[in-house]
């Protein structure tokens, strides 16, 4: 199976872990220069750029699964529904494309778009 997998930002491991676990995600791997984070068939990867801002940074991915109310349920104790901010959660909704999409910030302002596989 092809695949790509995003390459984000992290300002301190310790605080990139503790927030993607509290979302269901497990530690793949980890050293010094590399973090790999797992939950289920979706995979992040994460590299130091203790430098990042998260109110300018234009880092970004998608997250594409069958179960959208579930991730967004991981999401809200964690994330919370706001307009600015960081960590924050946007609720999904359908866009004009037709998909259900959320959104949401996580502290080091990266921007995962939570879409429901259709």
């Amino acid at each position: 199976m092809d695949r790509a997998t995003p390459n984000l930002p992290t300002r301190e491991m310790d605080a990139t872990v503790a927030f993607y676990a509290a979302l269901g995600f497990d530690v793949g791997f980890r050293d010094e220069a590399w973090l790999v984070l797992y939950r289920g068939d979706l995979m992040l990867e994460f590299f130091p750029f203790p430098e990042v801002d998260p109110e300018t940074s234009s880092f970004s991915c998608c997250l594409r699964v069958d179960d959208l109310d579930a991730l967004v349920a991981a999401c809200e104790p964690v994330a919370p529904v706001a307009d600015r901010g960081w960590p924050r959660l946007h609720l999904p909704t359908v866009e004009s494309s037709g998909l259900r999409i959320g959104y949401l910030v996580d502290p080091d302002g990266t921007l995962l778009r939570l879409i429901h596989n259709s």
